[in-house]
C-alpha cells in the first residue's frame, strides 16, 4: 500500500514555501526574501511533496528496491512513502521511507542533458567506496540503469542528518558562539582533509585522467555554454574563456576533486558546528587539481568587504552569518594543505565563468519546459555580474 505523500504533488508546493525560497543575490527577483536577520525563523523546508511533473513510477521503483536493496538497510515490512528534497537546483533527490527506515534516491533532471553531466553511475561509484575512508561521504547501496524502472539512471544511498546553511542559521544551532567562523573553518578543514585521501585505497585511482584535467574542464564547459548560449552574452563569455586558456596555471598536486563544493552542499552537526557530517552532490567527482574545489568554494562565499558589484553567487542573508573572509579561507586552506595559493584568482575566475554556464543551463531547462521549478525563470539574471567579476579577477 502506498502512502499519499507523493500523490500530494498534484497540489504543488505551498505559496508560503515558494515565497521563502532564498533566491540568489543577482538580479531583480519578485520573490526575493527581504529579511536579512540570519537568525530569523525562515529556514527552508528540508522536505516537501514531490513537485508537479517530477513524480516517478513509484510502484515500479518500490518493487525494484524491495527486490534489490541489501536487506539490512531497510524495513522490508514497512510502508513505502516518498517526499522530495526541494532545495537542489539540478539533480532530483527524493526521500524514500520504508516504515521507519529512510533512504535517499537521486536521479538526473528531466529533459536533454549536457554530455557528461548528472552522472549517477559516477556518483554511485564514488559513494559506494569512499565512505570507507572519508566519513563525510554517504554510503551508496544500489545503482539502477534500467530505464524502465526510473526513467533514467538512479542510485540509492543512506540518509545523513544535519543542518544545511542557506542564508539562515537553523534554530538548532543558534545557541553556539561564533557560529559563522566555526562552520566556515570546519568546512575548509574538511576539504583539505578530503584532498589528502588516497583514491587507490578505495579503488578510485582510475576515476579520472588527471593529466590535462583543467584544460578539459575549460573545453567541456565551453561546449556546454555553446549548447545553451544566450546571444546577449556570448561574446563576453568567449573572451573570458580565452583569457582563462591563456593564463592556465600548472597543478601542484593531483587529488580527488569533488567539483561542486559549497556551503549548501554540506551538512553540519547541530550540536557541534565544528563538525561537517556530510558532503553532497558527488556526480562530477574526478581526479585533478584540488584548487578547482577552492575556486568553486570561493565563488559562492560572501565576504564582509563585498560591495554590490563584487558580491558572489551566494544565498541572500549569507553575508550576515559571520563567515570568515575569502582571504581567511584561502589562508586556512593553504596552511592545512601546504599548497601555494598565489594563483587562486584564476581558479575563482574559472568558477565564476563556469557558474555562468550552469545558471544558463538551468534557465534553458525552464525555458524549454524541462523544469517546473519557479526559481529557474530568473536564475540566470546575474550572468552579467558573473562575467564582470571573472574579468576583474583575471585582470588583477
Amino acid at each position: 500500500m502506498f502512502c499519499t505523500a507523493y500523490s500530494l504533488a498534484t497540489l504543488g508546493r505551498p505559496v508560503t514555501s515558494i515565497a521563502r525560497w532564498v533566491i540568489l543575490v543577482f538580479g531583480e527577483v519578485a520573490l526575493k526574501r527581504t529579511e536579512v536577520d540570519p537568525f530569523a525563523d525562515e529556514a527552508l523546508p528540508e522536505l516537501a511533496p514531490v513537485r508537479p511533473g517530477e513524480d516517478l513510477d513509484w510502484p515500479r521503483i518500490e518493487a525494484h528496491l524491495r527486490g534489490n536493496l541489501p536487506p539490512d538497510v531497510f524495513d522490508a515490512a514497512g510502508r513505502f512513502e516518498v517526499l522530495q528534497f526541494p532545495n537542489g537546483s539540478a539533480n532530483l533527490t527524493y526521500l524514500i521511507r520504508f516504515g521507519e527506515s529512510e533512504l535517499v534516491l537521486r536521479r538526473p533532471p528531466f529533459g536533454i542533458l549536457a554530455p557528461g553531466a548528472h552522472d549517477m553511475k559516477r556518483e554511485y561509484r564514488v559513494l559506494s567506496r569512499l565512505w570507507r575512508i572519508f566519513d563525510a561521504a554517504p554510503r551508496a547501496y544500489l545503482f539502477c540503469d534500467d530505464q524502465s524502472v526510473g526513467g533514467a539512471d538512479f542510485f540509492v544511498m543512506e540518509r545523513r542528518r544535519g543542518e544545511v546553511i542557506r542564508g539562515v542559521v537553523p534554530s538548532t544551532m543558534r545557541h553556539h558562539d561564533n557560529i559563522g567562523a566555526r562552520i566556515g573553518m570546519a568546512l575548509v578543514d574538511r576539504i583539505a582533509e578530503f584532498h589528502t585521501l588516497d583514491p587507490e585505497a578505495v579503488d578510485l585511482g582510475r576515476l579520472g585522467r588527471p593529466d590535462g584535467f583543467v584544460a578539459r574542464q575549460l573545453k567541456g564547459w565551453k561546449q556546454r555554454w555553446d549548447l545553451v548560449a544566450d546571444s546577449r552574452y556570448d561574446a563576453e563569455m568567449s573572451i573570458v574563456h580565452a583569457r582563462l586558456e591563456d593564463s592556465r596555471p600548472e597543478p601542484q598536486r593531483v587529488s580527488l576533486v569533488h567539483n561542486d563544493l559549497k556551503l549548501d552542499n554540506c551538512l553540519f552537526d547541530p550540536g557541534d558546528p565544528d563538525r561537517v557530517t556530510a558532503f553532497f552532490d558527488w556526480d562530477m567527482t574526478t581526479l585533478g587539481d584540488p584548487l578547482i574545489d577552492i575556486g568553486t568554494l570561493l565563488n559562492y562565499w560572501p565576504d564582509p568587504a563585498d560591495t554590490e558589484d563584487s558580491k558572489r553567487f551566494s544565498y541572500d542573508g549569507m553575508q550576515h552569518v559571520g563567515l570568515p573572509s575569502r582571504a581567511a579561507v584561502t589562508e586556512r586552506y593553504a596552511s592545512k594543505s601546504g599548497l601555494d595559493l598565489a594563483d587562486i584568482g584564476w581558479y575563482e575566475a574559472f568558477a565564476l565563468w563556469k557558474s555562468g554556464t550552469v545558471v544558463q543551463q538551468l534557465h534553458h531547462r525552464w525555458k524549454v519546459g524541462d523544469s517546473t521549478d519557479p526559481r529557474m525563470e530568473t536564475v540566470a539574471d546575474g550572468l552579467p555580474r558573473l562575467i564582470q567579476n571573472a574579468t576583474q579577477l583575471l585582470e588583477s
